[in-house]
């Protein structure tokens, strides 16, 4: 008799060969020719049950370019495993074409060439076009958002939150997690909670006094749907102490808690659910882990790393869905449910392609509204770009060369320092930056820009960290993210070592020395998780240092010497 882990993998299997996953059958059209509407929304509707996936928006409510990483290097178990696997060897690997749509969403190579053919991606006006055709097809889907949504641009900062929580609001989620969300300050979090219209989950957020679960974040909410009894848990970023200023939320406590996470599954086993579904923010190889040592779990809805995949991932019974960044992918899953089991899958990534899908006006009136009192501060030209500004990637992106550069000229430093974050969109050479680009990789609520002395030991052992944090091989001790950027300083990394010898070969630019570890050195950078750090804010900095310079260029380099790459 067949078992239902072999049921799955034939699942699996039959869905790629006739395209109901991945990107389905427009996957190999070649640059240029026609792409619809009709052929990004296309899907045969399956099973009993539909889940609709979306996560890490980062405030993100207009059209954006975002280019995927050209190096995200795994260590361990994941090593050459998605979502590992970049350019030629991802597109390899899914059999996406070269030049096609899929090639352009997924992958890095010939982006700026790409992004003019294909054009933006997101939008939330257009992200409400792809719900409501999936609702129109399965009226009873679930809409789950899995966090860092209240967070990233202008608008969102000068508003608390609030011009986004709208937004989602009208999209009419059925439930959310969290992680830069709580970077607002607990207050603000709790205040927006209280008058959320859906379920906001947490099984690991926990009162930091009692170590009990916190009131007001549920651990899971039951749903029925398509006949079927549904519990969604919520999983918070673990980390949330570690990688954000833990003074900002001081009455919360967090963790991957998988015991805790275990019992929440028998809980909801035991009241009857027939589906279980983790709205996760771990990461994606956390939720591998995880997957392995948690019993129960149908379906992982993964978020954090901004990973997008065309396919979900099968460890043991339960399946891993990563559903990408900044309102560019939506993912949907539909489950045929049946006896208490999940029997089979059919999903599909929908890449958010703004010049194809139709917005909704309702939904585009409401982003104009909340944008209308700071249109003409978004809407100011700084300066322009010759050079593609991207983010993403393990050791370096353009967007942080200028970051770190207009933290060494502008605060008069040796060497600068900027934080590894994910989020971020990209601008194409040639185009205006205005002060909302700005503001789309460098919004957050501790961005005071510091300067201070460093000897070059504790260079050393910041960098040890940061890359311990991604490059353990025990996933459950990586927080995500990339390495920490470094401007003023090239170093060599080799990823396999463990930590305290993984960096090596450091050397200030300026005068080609290698860094005495006993000299102190002039260190700018911004994010600093201290309370009362002092500065100006890193926007006003790279604000400063554009409009100094008018155009732009940012010249490759090959500063950061990588071993495992």
């Amino acid at each position: 008799m067949i078992s239902r882990r072999d049921f799955l993998q034939v699942s699996m299997a039959a869905s790629a060969m006739v395209g109901a996953s991945g990107f389905g059958n427009w996957s190999r059209l070649a640059a240029k020719q026609s792409l619809t509407q009709d052929d990004l929304l296309q899907f045969d509707t399956y099973g009993n049950v539909s889940l609709i996936h979306i996560t890490d928006i980062h405030a993100q409510l207009k059209p954006i370019y975002f280019r995927e990483p050209e190096i995200n290097l795994g260590v361990g178990d994941a090593f050459g495993h998605v979502p590992h696997v970049t350019g030629a060897d991802f597109r390899k690997l899914y059999g996406i074409a070269d030049g096609s749509p899929s090639a352009y969403a997924l992958t890095y190579n010939d982006f700026t060439a790409m992004a003019q053919t294909y054009g933006r991606v997101g939008g939330m006006d257009r992200v409400s076009t792809v719900i409501n055709s999936i609702r129109a097809d399965r009226p009873d889907a679930l809409l789950l958002d899995g966090g860092d949504t209240w967070h990233g641009s202008y608008t969102c900062h000068h508003t608390q939150g609030q011009d986004v929580v709208n937004v989602m609001n009208a999209l009419k989620p059925d439930a959310m997690t969290f992680h830069w969300e709580f970077t607002l300050g607990s207050d603000r979090v709790n205040e927006i909670v209280e008058g959320l219209p859906f379920a906001a989950l947490g099984q690991n957020i926990f009162d930091a006094e009692w170590d009990e679960p916190a009131e007001l974040f549920k651990p899971y909410k039951f749903f029925e749907r398509g006949g079927v009894n549904i519990a969604v848990i919520g999983q918070a970023f673990p980390y949330m102490p570690i990688a954000n200023p833990r003074w900002m939320f001081p009455e919360y406590s967090f963790g991957i808690r998988d015991e805790n996470m275990q019992a929440m599954v028998d809980e909801v086993r035991g009241m009857g659910a027939e589906l279980v579904v983790v709205l996760s923010h771990n990461g994606f190889d956390v939720d591998k882990k995880m997957a392995g040592k948690v019993s129960g779990i149908d379906v992982i809805l993964s978020g954090h790393t901004h990973d997008a995949l065309p396919e979900p991932v099968l460890v043991g019974d339960t399946i891993i869905v990563a559903s990408g960044s900044n309102g560019k992918f939506i993912s949907r899953v539909d489950l045929d449910v049946r006896d208490g089991k999940m029997m089979g899958f059919q999903t599909k990534l929908i890449p958010i392609f703004s010049d194809v899908i139709a917005p909704d006006p309702v939904i585009t009136k409401l982003i104009d509204e909340q944008r209308a009192p700071y249109i003409n501060e978004l809407t100011e030209v700084i300066g322009q770009t010759d050079s593609l500004l991207y983010r993403r990637g393990n050791f370096n992106g353009t967007w942080d060369d200028l970051i770190c550069q207009a933290l060494i000229e502008e605060r008069e430093a040796d060497i600068s320092m900027s934080p590894g974050v994910r989020w971020g969109p990209s601008i194409l050479p040639g185009q205006d930056i205005t002060r909302e680009d700005i503001w789309n990789v460098t919004s957050m609520s501790y961005g005071e820009a510091y300067r201070t002395e460093m000897t070059g030991e504790f260079i050393k052992v910041i960098l040890e960290d940061v890359g311990d944090n991604l490059f353990n091989v025990d996933p459950y001790y990586q927080q995500g993210g990339d390495m920490v950027r470094i401007g003023g300083m090239g170093y060599s990394i080799d990823v396999f070592k463990p930590q305290g010898s993984r960096i090596s070969d450091m050397t200030l630019l300026k005068t080609g020395e290698s860094i005495d570890p006993a000299k102190t050195y002039q260190v700018a950078g911004w994010a600093s998780v201290n309370e009362g750090t002092e500065g100006p804010m890193i926007w006003d900095v790279v604000e400063d240092h554009i409009r100094r310079k008018g155009t732009v260029h940012v010249e490759p380099h090959e500063n950061v010497k990588v071993t495992g790459a």
